[in-house]
């Protein structure tokens, strides 16, 4: 590489630039705490209550809530691409994290909650801008009073599995009741 390709590199023409906008998320957590998950979760997606600013930075949104399922979509874009031209792998584990704990959310009443435990991804395939829109699903596998099991899956434009995953969350929040 020459001095001067290394300067085309750093041009201003090859600049971008996003701005991210989101709300103030302590009032929005108080407010969906109030509320049963699926509630909260239905919210979101039919846009009474904002997306978390997470969802907002990386810009997926919530597409599919029911019972123990929900799917998240995002239009991939070149901002989260690696320097090899894919999307980065935290984009998926990002995804697909959001979809398996906010599919545990759909299954608890108000003032329950989850993290994430542990979360095991295998990369079946790369995704990129030209991968389509992409799909993260999460799915119930045991909801229980401690901890909680999970599987998703992420799929390019085409519906081509890309990763799959499974997770272990931990429960919190007052008078959980789960199995």
């Amino acid at each position: 590489m020459t001095p001067n390709d290394q300067l085309d590199l750093f041009s201003p023409a090859g600049r971008r630039e996003r701005v991210v906008d989101w709300q103030v998320p302590a009032p929005v957590a108080k407010v969906a705490m109030g509320l049963s998950g699926m509630h909260a979760m239905l919210g979101i997606r039919d846009g009474r209550l904002p997306p978390p600013p997470f969802a907002k930075l990386i810009g997926f949104v919530m597409a599919v809530v029911e019972p123990g399922r929900i799917v998240m979509e995002l239009e991939p874009r070149e901002d989260l691409e690696n320097t090899i031209g894919l999307l980065h792998g935290a984009t998926a584990a990002a995804l697909v994290d959001t979809a398996m704990g906010c599919a545990i959310s759909t299954r608890l009443e108000s003032g329950q909650g989850s993290v994430t435990l542990d979360l095991k991804m295998t990369f079946l395939r790369p995704l990129s801008v030209r991968s389509g829109l992409i799909s993260a699903e999460g799915n119930v596998i045991k909801l229980g009073r401690q901890t909680s099991y999970t599987e998703g899956f992420v799929r390019d434009g085409k519906g081509a599995l890309a990763v799959h995953a499974t997770a272990t969350f931990s429960m919190i929040g007052n008078n959980f009741t789960g199995n």
